[in-house]
């Protein structure tokens, strides 16, 4: 089978996930811990998406079309163009992209030149046409003929969220008498809904990041550097099959959700926080351990114990039909409880609880207040409350949630206590 595991790049290079140092990703075989060495590849049950899911996707697009009252959308070669087609395409000003219209075979909208390589990459079970545009053309006009061509009703034609704004204002602006609007509620109305072949996928991606945090998590001693442990574990995902990698933040530094660019050295006594993952055909992971290197003080263990009962606050909040906001509430409830600030207020928790997560790390929708979506069948997020103490320490558990007929389900065992970072 082809390996296409490694898709997403996770968080771009090792240097950003080691205070600006680059690094190797990850070391030699011989070099390895024993505990990374001895680690198998996790690759022999995947099962790719299949060409019928995504005529399967193409097809709900074009029924939310119609709700929406779109004759089209159109969006580069980007996530939303690999979730529908299988295929990506790096951006660049030259317009390169796809039109799926309300009814008939999708279009593919390519540079003249580039032809070729785009009839390489475009699998024609999804729609064989290609509309080439040579440099001194528009590739906007392109673009409108393809909707007209394929039957124009309401004149409002979809951007993609992520559709540079040169090009759905090119379109706009020789489309006269058409609207130009946001395609997000069909992209998002299909992709925010994971089948059972795409959480496998995660389910994937999920088991292969906790045995690549356990492998590395077991080489942590005192005096390592913060890059030495982002190392291992790079190099344990790469033994598993897979790429993939981890911020590491320590002792202050834990505090800071996103970490620091500062290089930090583990010492006993210190909070260490990992938060990373890999993907499995695109479909990516996010998993936070955060652990104690020796004895942890009972401030330490006492703050951990309070964010791993908001952590299942938030997880029994996850009732479908709810509104997101209130799994943000539950948690949130139980830290500001316990004599944290309110309102994102330090120390406390200063973020949402949770995002939406799939083919890409973050996206529709979120656990925070003021989203009234309701949690339905399909959708999978993160739940991460975090407590941060500026200058002393952070502690955030995260682990991702599929949400099926009944109910939330975790993709991994939750961390058991602040020793014991593996369920």
């Amino acid at each position: 089978m082809k390996n296409t595991f490694n898709r997403r790049n996770f968080l771009g290079s090792t240097a950003l996930l080691t205070g600006g140092i680059a690094l190797p990703s990850f070391q030699v075989d011989d070099e390895l811990p024993p505990s990374i060495r001895d680690l198998k590849p996790m690759i022999d049950d995947v099962v790719p998406i299949t060409v019928d899911e995504r005529k399967q996707r193409i097809a709900k697009a074009q029924e939310l079309m119609a709700k929406e009252k779109l004759d089209a959308i159109f969006m580069e070669g980007t996530t939303t163009c690999f979730y529908f087609t299988g295929m990506r395409w790096g951006q660049s000003e030259r317009t390169f992209g796809v039109v799926i219209p309300a009814k008939g075979e999708i279009v593919y909208v390519c540079p003249k030149f580039e032809d070729d390589r785009a009839k390489e990459l475009i699998n024609t079970a999804f729609g064989s046409e290609l509309r080439c545009w040579e440099e001194h053309e528009s590739p906007y006009q392109v673009i409108l003929n393809i909707v007209k061509d394929r039957g124009v009703k309401y004149r409002r034609i979809g951007m993609e969220e992520r559709v540079r704004f040169f090009i759905a204002d090119g379109v706009r602006k020789i489309a006269s008498g058409f609207e130009v609007v946001d395609a997000t509620p069909v992209t998002a109305g299909c992709r925010m809904y994971k089948t059972k072949a795409e959480i496998a996928l995660m389910q994937k991606a999920n088991d292969v990041t906790i045995e690549a945090y356990k492998a590395a998590f077991a080489t942590i001693v005192p005096g390592m550097s913060q890059s030495t442990l982002s190392v291992n574990i790079a190099s344990a995902f790469r033994k598993l099959g897979y790429s993939g990698g981890a911020s590491v933040q320590v002792g202050k530094y834990s505090a800071l959700p996103h970490g620091s660019i500062t290089p930090q050295t583990i010492r006993e006594g210190d909070v260490v926080m990992v938060d990373g993952g890999t993907s499995c055909e695109g479909y990516a992971s996010d998993i936070t351990r955060t652990i104690v290197v020796g004895k942890p003080t009972q401030r330490q263990t006492d703050v951990w114990n309070l964010e791993k009962k908001a952590q299942d606050a938030a997880l029994a909040a996850m009732k479908i039909g709810a509104p997101c906001e209130v799994v943000d509430a539950a948690a949130r409830n139980v830290i500001e409880d316990a004599g944290f600030g309110k309102n994102y207020g330090l120390p406390g928790l200063p973020h949402r609880t949770g995002h939406g997560i799939g083919l890409e790390g973050h996206e529709w929708t979120n656990f925070v207040k003021g989203n009234t979506t309701k949690i339905a069948p399909g959708m999978c997020f993160s739940d991460e409350p975090t407590i941060s103490i500026p200058g002393e320490f952070g502690i955030r558990l995260e682990d991702c949630v599929y949400i099926s007929e009944d109910g939330p389900h975790f993709f991994t065992k939750q961390s058991i206590s602040i020793e014991q970072p593996f369920g």
